[in-house]
């Protein structure tokens, strides 16, 4: 599996919080981030009134 880059711009507010719950869970930013996407809903097949 090849690696992608995202770029994200949030509130530093923002940033620090991902970063203190990463350091709590012993976990990085890239590792939290992939888990919440893995936990989203596939998207429905033939349905072509939505984009992916």
């Amino acid at each position: 599996m090849s690696k992608k880059g995202l770029n994200l711009r949030i509130s530093e507010r923002r940033l620090n919080k991902l970063r203190l719950y990463a350091a709590t869970k012993e976990k990085t930013m890239t590792q939290l981030v992939e888990d919440w996407i893995d936990r989203l809903p596939n998207p429905e097949t033939g349905d072509s009134s939505s984009t992916p």
